[in-house]
């Protein structure tokens, strides 16, 4: 995967995980996933990978 996608992905997520919060909406990652894999699974799993990061490095550090 080249280094942008990883990062437009890397972006998307942070910004999805943002705004689920403010949102209180859990189900707005599994939306914004769908969609993007309508058109690259590729990509979506690649956010997918980084949505489950962030929210593991989270809660690492709230530990």
């Amino acid at each position: 995967m080249s280094r942008i996608a990883e990062e437009l992905a890397d972006q998307l997520a942070r910004d999805t995980i943002a705004a689920a919060e403010k949102l209180g909406d859990d189900r707005l990652i599994e939306q914004i996933a769908t969609a993007i894999g309508a058109s690259s699974p590729t990509t979506e799993e690649l956010f997918r990978t980084l949505v489950r990061v962030r929210i593991a490095e989270a809660r690492a550090r709230r530990l």
